[in-house]
């Protein structure tokens, strides 16, 4: 598999991941290349917070309930921000983009909380598996989201466990 198509995995994963519940670890990460810088500082300047996880517990759990299900990962030649691929996740269900609104999320934010989350839980991970290490994007971790995950520990494995 590609980097690319890892990346475009990885973010689809980001957002099916919390609002779906189909929470496996992700393995890559968005590559550097394919976004505009603003989107780069953004994904490595957000920082989230108990309100942040909160609503995307929240919106997992009723994505859960409702039945929406995992979809196809994003077409790579139409990503090229995280616009693109936010609004191709939130036309993939007609669900998505109410419960994403439900939860006080845009869906850039939505999708810049997803990939902190995922950057943060990997960087933990990678700390005990040297082979996740290499699918970490460095530049793109907030020391903050890990301290976060390490925080909250119970709470994200939960979530990742679909709980």
């Amino acid at each position: 598999m590609s980097v690319f198509d890892r990346v475009l995995s990885a973010c689809r994963l980001a957002v099916i991941a919390l609002v779906l519940g189909a929470v496996p670890l992700v393995h890559a990460q968005l590559s550097p290349a394919s976004l505009p810088d603003a989107d780069k500082q953004q994904i490595k300047k957000y920082t989230l917070t108990d309100d942040v996880f909160g609503r995307l517990a929240a919106a997992t759990r009723e994505a859960r309930t409702t039945g929406i299900p995992p979809q196809a990962a994003p077409d790579p030649s139409k990503v090229h921000s995280l616009d693109d691929l936010a609004n191709q996740a939130m036309a993939a269900d007609p669900r998505i983009p109410a419960l994403v609104k439900k939860y006080g999320f845009t869906p850039r934010e939505f999708m810049l909380a997803n990939i902190a989350l995922m950057n943060a839980v990997m960087a933990v991970q990678a700390r005990n598996d040297p082979a996740l290490s290499g699918n970490l994007n460095q530049v793109w971790i907030n020391a903050d989201n890990i301290r976060f995950v390490e925080s909250h520990q119970s709470d994200v494995q939960a979530l990742l466990r679909g709980q």
